[in-house]
């Protein structure tokens, strides 16, 4: 089965989405599938290097739309992505004729999806991994319940009405179409998950290790990006406790985003710039040597809609390491963490019940040696790759017995022998 997945953006730009793409990629690949791509302009906006219309990475083909001119004048832009896309899907599926097209968020990739697989007579699918009005109202780009808020979440509503399938991240988002009215058995997860091999307990990375001066220390540590949502201002502050009650201990924030410069003024106003470490952005292959090189990984997230709904990749990163996770008790975490077995829970949004917590691990080494046992088996058994994406069989077999429906008698049974 030939598959061809409509992308926001891919590698070699770095990120969450980019990651999870390429997971997939590699687990379908393994189960004797041939995905390939087609990122949408917006790939393009973020990459600001040299690009072909056609790139080979990490042996899977990516196929470009390239740029499009953007305008101050709302949706002006919107449009002139999907009508790009739209043209980009159709001239791929015309020479590596695809059995299935699979749109991921945001629904700017959906739309053109369903246009294209109506002409093609392709079944479709839409994978939603995060809300993306709701990621908006996170970045201050617009506010919830506003005219434009509203109008994105029926725009999203709408596609997956359309759509034959809808695959989505966690549970927490089933339920939300449910409640819009999209039959449940349209809608399937499909959980984040880490391939084994590449996250699981190793030797910490020497060279950092020296560079930063971790020896002998006890390292609380976050590995990801710096959105406002991720609360990591709560964990700055908790450490500042912390560094008071213990000597040993330091903070290590790795990655980078939009509120760096805001937590730089908060750690200098605190006065424990000597005690953090902020190295910025860190190459993928060298991030499981630096898991192993913090103690207690902490991911506070602030409780709003988007962390309630969508379940993160990182604390899945952090069980296969066999780490200590420490997290806010937000819906997302929830489905993930079973409290004082495979990690930590603690109240979301409060600082000085995230200095609780630490203080309770850093005390107890008995409830840590558990964690550190139990987290990667855990992992292992309900979330490696292998395990989260062998529900695409199904949900591919339904989104084309529904298209086959759909087409002329004389063409149904070609589609549905696919």
């Amino acid at each position: 089965m030939k598959i061809l997945h409509i992308l926001d953006h891919s590698l070699p730009l770095h990120s969450g989405y980019t990651f999870r793409s390429q997971s997939i990629f590699r687990a379908q690949r393994a189960r004797g599938w041939q995905p390939l791509v087609v990122t949408s302009p917006k790939h393009e906006q973020s990459w600001k290097g040299a690009w072909a219309p056609r790139e080979e990475i990490g042996g899977f083909t990516y196929h470009r739309t390239g740029r499009v001119e953007e305008s101050s004048v709302p949706f002006i832009t919107e449009g002139r992505i999907m009508r790009a896309l739209t043209k980009r899907i159709l001239e791929v599926a015309e020479t590596e004729k695809p059995d299935i097209l699979h749109a991921h968020s945001p629904v700017l990739n959906a739309i053109p999806a369903v246009r294209a697989g109506r002409k093609l007579g392709l079944p479709v699918v839409y994978e939603i991994r995060a809300f993306w009005e709701d990621a908006a109202v996170d970045h201050g780009t617009y506010a919830e319940e506003s005219c434009k808020y509203k109008l994105v979440r029926g725009i999203e509503t709408r596609a997956c009405r359309q759509v034959d399938q809808v695959a989505i991240l966690c549970n927490g988002l089933k339920y939300d179409l449910v409640k819009r009215g999209i039959p449940e058995d349209k809608i399937t997860p499909v959980f984040n998950g880490v391939n084994p091999d590449d996250f699981k307990p190793s030797p910490p990375d020497a060279e950092f290790q020296q560079a930063w001066n971790l020896a002998g220390k006890t390292v609380i540590g976050f590995i990801g990006s710096f959105y406002r949502y991720e609360g990591l201002d709560l964990l700055v502050r908790a450490f500042a406790e912390i560094s008071s009650e213990r000597a040993d201990t330091v903070l290590l924030l790795v990655g980078g985003g939009e509120t760096e410069g805001e937590l730089k003024q908060l750690i200098a106003q605190l006065g424990i710039a000597e005690r953090v470490i902020l190295p910025g952005r860190i190459d993928h292959q060298r991030i499981p040597g630096v898991y192993a090189l913090v103690d207690f990984l902490v991911y506070p997230r602030y409780p709003m809609r988007l962390t309630d709904l969508v379940t993160p990749l990182k604390p899945l990163e952090a069980m296969a390491m066999g780490k200590v996770l420490l997290a806010g008790d937000v819906g997302g975490h929830r489905e993930l963490i079973r409290h004082g077995q495979n990690g930590l829970l603690f109240p979301a949004g409060n600082a000085e019940a995230l200095a609780q917590a630490l203080r309770e691990v850093l005390a107890d080494e008995g409830l840590c040696a558990h964690i550190r046992a139990q987290a990667p088996e855990w992992v292992v058994k309900h979330h490696s790759w292998q395990i989260t994406t062998a529900v695409y069989e199904e949900i591919y077999a339904k989104a084309m017995h529904t298209a086959a429906g759909r087409l002329p008698v004389h063409r149904r049974s070609s589609v549905a022998a696919v």
